[in-house]
């Protein structure tokens, strides 16, 4: 009896003495771990987000929260999340403007009919919070001809892009089981949407995988017969190489790449680290942006912290600028006020007495004139 009692208190003292240097050592991080309380907690939940406390990985000597305030005038813009979802981004607000978020490109559901509703709430979010979200939509059946209707309706009421669209998945857990994919990027109506999307001159943001085979190939007839559409590869880094990337890249200045820094940073199934993507980035400073992608996998807050990980490794002010801003800010800048958003400002200088000038405006400063507090 006494050798077992002794026999307890060696394997007890052994245990806590190995947990104890796990967490010094950094063997076993928190926002690494893909079913932790912060990746499943929902927005309301009181369980810290500790990510800011703590390094990013090993090869840093900066936490999250030194990066955030070293970049905090960068004006960060989040070019893909999903938390109109239940709408999430209201508990989000506080979390982006701690961490400097500026703006955030936001959505629900992707290509399936809950995504109606969720379009409604990223609309919504944007009336509420118009310097801050940026409403994109994703809510048609691409193999019905009413998606034309809904595509130009929902652009002529001030959305700013198309997404995320389920242009093609085969191994997305998510994405594959939806009812509006799509089998490759040139199925069903999307050529046609393609046009619209150029017309107003918004980006379309489209999930395809896998990053190779026959819906790259017709990825890329997509941006060769539509050379006037904004296209974005949602999370290209994702289960992709530099290489390809750089590739595509190389071929279709009408591409950009939508980086999840939080998938190359975090996630263990990645094979790349990124400062393997930096080349490239280099090579193509007009062509990329960055994203959270609500931090699938691995928290949304340890995404933000992986974007900022990014943008250290850059270690270039004007390059740093491009990707983390300029360069979606310049796609959302550049598209026009319609002719709804006019009407309506006309309404509303009847009814003010105030008078503005349209003849030039764009979508951006029209949203600011009808929704600005």
């Amino acid at each position: 009896m006494k050798n077992r009692i002794i026999i307890t208190l060696i394997v007890t003292l052994s245990t806590a003495i190995g947990i104890w240097l796990i967490s010094v050592l950094g063997l076993f991080p928190f926002d690494q771990v893909k079913d932790s309380a912060v990746t499943k907690a929902s927005p309301t939940s009181n369980i810290p987000l500790i990510v800011n406390e703590t390094k990013i990985d090993k090869g840093t000597q900066k936490t999250a929260k030194e990066l955030v305030e070293q970049y905090r005038l960068l004006k960060v813009i989040d070019s893909h999340n999903h938390d109109a979802s239940d709408s999430k981004y209201i508990n989000m607000l506080e979390v982006w403007k701690r961490n400097a978020v500026n703006q955030v490109v936001l959505f629900g559901y992707v290509s399936e009919p809950s995504a109606v509703m969720t379009d409604q709430m990223s609309w919504m979010a944007y009336k509420d919070n118009p310097d801050v979200i940026i409403p994109y939509f994703s809510g048609f059946d691409m193999h019905d001809k009413s998606s034309l209707d809904v595509v130009t309706h929902n652009l002529e009421q001030g959305y700013f892009g198309l997404g995320e669209i389920a242009a093609a998945s085969l191994y997305s857990p998510v994405v594959s089981k939806v009812a509006w994919k799509g089998e490759s990027p040139m199925d069903g109506y999307l050529p046609d949407i393609y046009e619209i999307c150029a017309k107003y001159k918004v980006p379309i943001l489209l999930h395809i995988d896998p990053p190779n085979g026959m819906v790259i190939d017709k990825l890329e007839e997509a941006l060769d017969k539509h050379p006037n559409t904004i296209i974005i590869f949602a999370h290209a880094n994702a289960f992709n190489s530099p290489e390809n990337i750089r590739k595509l890249l190389e071929k279709h200045p009408n591409l950009y790449a939508d980086f999840y820094a939080g998938f190359t940073a975090l996630n263990p199934a990645s094979t790349n680290k990124l400062e393997d993507f930096v080349p490239v980035m280099k090579q193509f400073p007009d062509q990329f942006m960055l994203s959270t992608d609500s931090g699938f996998d691995i928290g949304e807050e340890a995404a933000i912290g992986a974007m900022y990980q990014l943008l250290e490794k850059l270690d270039d002010p004007k390059l740093t600028r491009k990707i983390a801003h300029d360069n979606l800010d310049a796609i959302i800048r550049n598209q026009p006020a319609t002719e709804t958003q006019i009407a309506e400002i006309r309404k509303k200088s009847k009814e003010t007495g105030q008078s503005y000038e349209w003849s030039h405006l764009s979508k951006v400063e029209a949203g600011q004139i009808l929704w600005s507090k």
